[in-house]
């Protein structure tokens, strides 16, 4: 069994340049690469190819339908919503995703945030850019509170690998860890309800899903239940997050800070409320917590696993 040619249509959301392909151009006899591709373009790109790689480029069922020589589609994320997989199941199509290769590297994109809330470390960093550290009349400039995470409590939505990494690094800075329920799972001894969880902990971080149950999970009335001057970390998914209530609740001074890598729509083309230029407190990062080199290479990787296991006639990773 072979992979002629296979066609990568948004390459460079996923290689800046800087990782190694080899393993995965060895998979087939020609692998096509494009920065990005519009959806006019897909069924063009794709004719003749038997292997489309894509990361969010969509697939559906009438790119499908005008791709009669595709066998297998390898998504270069978990996230599979940007395929018609019933359309590619009736197709005879194999879909596999990428799973769990951004664990460190999100992980320790959390605890950043974290930190940088805790340490105060933008409003720092902009005080010694206008020149208040060279205005100061002592060797250092404390114009902003510090907390130590030490002895804090850190509260978990979403206990997967990627919460549990999450929770060893905060145990690692002392904090003591408590997973809450999350809507529409079943209800778990050693999961507290939000009601239960959010009066008790000075931060909390998001590593779950975006469905039905959880979107917009924390609203106003759950970020009141913080303590005053908690933390709010996102770096899952930006519909978890009511994002005006979160913007109210920073400006009426009610959390101690907020920090999110994701937001309900990217890119904000049309703005977004935690985009105003009044919101303290706040740090947006811009998707970019999965990023890490370590981690995009083992994108690749995964990418080369699945078209190799396909080819010896037991596919992994699939979705469809």
């Amino acid at each position: 069994m072979t992979l002629r040619r296979a066609v990568f249509l948004d390459h460079s959301s996923l290689d800046l340049g800087d990782l190694d392909l080899s393993r995965l151009r060895g998979c087939f006899d020609e692998l096509q690469l494009h920065p990005a591709t519009a959806p006019h373009e897909v069924a063009e790109r794709l004719q003749g190819a038997s292997v489309a790689i894509t990361n969010k480029v969509h697939l559906d069922a009438a790119a499908l339908a005008a791709c009669p020589d595709l066998r297998l589609i390898l998504v270069s994320a978990t996230g599979t919503n940007n395929v018609d997989l019933q359309a590619a199941r009736a197709q005879g199509i194999v879909v596999s995703n990428c799973q769990g290769y951004g664990t460190p590297s999100v992980a320790q994109h959390t605890l950043a945030l974290l930190l940088a809330l805790a340490t105060r470390l933008p409003d720092y960093q902009q005080a010694v850019a206008d020149g208040k550290w060279a205005q100061a009349r002592q060797f250092c400039l404390l114009d902003f509170t510090i907390v130590e995470l030490e002895g804090k409590t850190l509260g978990l939505l979403g206990h997967g690998e990627l919460g549990g990494a999450v929770a060893r690094l905060a145990e690692a800075f002392g904090m003591r860890v408590l997973s809450g329920q999350l809507p529409g799972r079943p209800a778990r001894d050693d999961r507290l309800s939000l009601a239960e969880l959010l009066p008790q902990v000075d931060a909390l971080t998001l590593h779950c899903p975006l469905n039905d149950s959880t979107r917009n999970m924390i609203g106003a009335a759950e970020l009141a239940l913080l303590k005053p001057g908690a933390f709010v970390v996102n770096t899952a998914r930006g519909g978890l997050i009511d994002e005006q209530a979160l913007a109210d609740a920073l400006r009426s001074g009610h959390l101690g800070g907020a920090a999110t890598d994701v937001l309900s729509v990217e890119p904000p083309v049309n703005g977004n409320p935690l985009l105003a230029g009044d919101i303290p407190r706040l740090v947006v990062t811009p998707h970019s917590a999965w990023g890490a080199v370590e981690a995009r290479q083992r994108i690749v990787g995964q990418l080369a696993e699945n078209a190799e296991a396909f080819l010896q006639g037991n596919p992994r990773r699939v979705v469809s």
